[in-house]
């Protein structure tokens, strides 16, 4: 039996309320819209509370649907958001990856990066003065996870044949940026395709970093020259001490070197390390950035979660998610001192009540944060998915998305829409660069890094519509004739360009760029975890 015109009105009606209120939902509602809705308790909706609003709202909508097609009543169109209106994100993302690289492989192939406006090789002093091809080695996981298949032949014919440290590095190479771009991606390769020629030319460059660990204390130093086999830290770090990023930041790629050569030489230069750093004293339970490899002391009584300190962090967590959460010790360290970094450097500012975590150099705190340091909101996030407690993982889960919004906030308020290197908080300035050295965007990815987690975690639909203006903005200021270019000054416009197409904007920012938008089946969170250069590795079943 029919439906009377009075319920068919109804039904259009409702049809039309429905579809308004989907779309409006997608701009209107607050991050945390479930807290004012509740009133003044202050809930943070958790990732499966998200899930079940969404599971009735679908249920909600199908009822009326087939009310609708049961009364002969054609719904209207939902409106899609506007990152699917009027432009293929996915092709976008990936011809800009193959953009760049078609400029880098034309004008420095074999370099480490590209200079895209002069058109010629660059290499930073990190790759000491030799051209071993960087870019190429980072870029290649990506190539491969795009379905760039031309340009991965490219790249692991390069790797086969001229991808040879013995020969082609030269100077002093930085034993951290060593590990992470180089080890770090040829291992990732071979975990994606199976392709024992990477793990080959891996072991082949952890072999030469291996007299950088020759100190009294395991300790690494932060350089090494592969031609002489000399290793020494930085003149300017304090006291000649190593860095805490950067021995911190090399058990993953160790260990999983050893765990598919059967090689125990790598992990255990790593256990060594851990094991001292259990023993170590910490002031106020944080890790000093600075600690002599000679003496086993710390350095100057600096603290920070950017530069010089970030993935010490991370690879604590990493390392217990990617044991299958077997390694304890390690989770109970990384608590501890994400702990202590809650109690002595997270503050909130007094405009608009912004999170963020300050820098201390000593007893005084300095109220900025580095573009560097916005990875954390990642991590927290990260961290919220794997708790089995649930207030716990309420807690690290709000923390991430306050820090989101916090590196957002420092992108919108520039003229390109990208953001600084760093910006502070005062009493009149707030997540604003201040100083001309702040200013600057070298195409980093941690911002959108974090946002990757937070759509996979939450599915809130604001972590893709801010990556999508990042994906704009790059193509308006950073795109050039060869290339893609950092930023001299984020706030001017028209922009200045420094002239670096930087090897990391396709390991990481061309990488999350393109997953944010993709199925969650590729690359799983609870099957991969990234590196810190967001080359992914294979989580060990237990």
């Amino acid at each position: 039996m029919g439906l009377k015109m009075s319920e068919r009105y109804v039904i259009a009606v409702g049809l039309l309320f429905l579809s308004a209120i989907s779309f409006l939902s997608l701009y209107l509602l607050p991050s945390s819209g479930t807290d004012e809705l509740l009133g003044k308790e202050h809930i943070v909706p958790h990732v499966r509370d998200l899930e079940a609003r969404k599971l009735m709202q679908e249920k909600q909508a199908a009822e009326l649907q087939k009310k609708a097609e049961e009364a002969g009543i054609v719904a209207p169109p939902i409106p899609k958001p506007e990152i699917a209106a009027g432009d293929d994100s996915d092709a976008r993302r990936i011809t800009m990856a193959k953009f760049a690289w078609d400029g880098y492989r034309k004008y420095a192939w074999g370099a480490n990066e590209l200079r895209p406006i002069s058109k010629t090789g660059h290499s930073a002093s990190v790759f000491g003065t030799g051209d071993t091809g960087a870019t190429i080695v980072d870029a290649i996981d990506t190539l491969w996870i795009m379905g760039l298949k031309e340009e991965y032949e490219q790249a692991r014919s390069w790797i086969k044949l001229s991808l040879d440290f013995t020969r082609t590095a030269k100077g002093d190479l930085s034993v951290f940026e060593t590990n992470i771009r180089f080890i770090g991606g040829l291992l990732s390769i071979y975990a994606l395709t199976n392709d024992k020629m990477y793990v080959e030319k891996a072991e082949e460059i952890a072999k030469l970093l291996l007299p950088a660990f020759d100190t009294p204390t395991g300790i690494p130093y932060a350089v090494v020259n592969v031609v002489t086999g000399s290793a020494k830290n930085y003149g300017w770090a304090s006291g000649q001490s190593s860095i805490l990023s950067e021995f911190g930041s090399l058990q993953l790629e160790f260990d999983y070197l050893s765990h598919i050569t059967g090689n125990k030489i790598y992990s255990d230069k790593i256990k060594r390390i851990r094991e001292f750093l259990t023993a170590m004293d910490k002031p106020n339970g944080l890790y000093p950035l600075y600690l002599n490899p000679k003496t086993g002391k710390w350095g100057s009584l600096d603290h920070s979660i950017g530069a010089l300190g970030d993935s010490f962090y991370e690879y604590l967590l990493k390392h217990w998610l990617i044991t299958g959460k077997t390694d304890d010790h390690t989770k109970k360290e990384y608590d501890a001192a994400v702990f202590a970094m809650e109690k002595k450097m997270l503050y909130k500012s007094e405009q608009n009540g912004l999170w963020y975590f300050a820098n201390l150099h000593g007893s005084r705190v300095v109220h900025k944060m580095e573009h560097l340091a916005c990875f954390s909101g990642g991590m927290f996030a990260l961290q919220s998915a794997n708790e089995h407690n649930a207030t716990v993982a309420n807690h690290y889960l709000e923390l991430a998305e306050n820090l989101a919004h916090t590196c957002h906030e420092s992108y919108i308020r520039t003229a390109t829409g990208l953001g600084p290197e760093a910006f502070r908080f005062t009493s009149d300035n707030e997540a604003k660069a201040v100083a001309n050295n702040e200013k600057y965007y070298i195409l980093r990815p941690e911002v959108v890094e974090t946002w990757f987690y937070l759509w996979r975690i939450t599915k809130q639909d604001k972590y893709r519509e801010w990556a999508w203006n990042v994906v704009l903005a790059l193509e308006k200021y950073a795109k050039v004739e060869g290339g893609y270019s950092g930023i001299q000054n984020v706030y001017s416009v028209p922009v200045e360009h420094d002239d670096v197409q930087q090897s990391f904007l396709f390991a990481e920012l061309f990488k999350y760029l393109y997953l944010i938008f993709a199925d969650d089946n590729i690359l799983p969170l609870n099957a991969w975890v990234f590196n810190t250069e967001a080359h992914p590795f294979p989580i060990r079943k237990k």
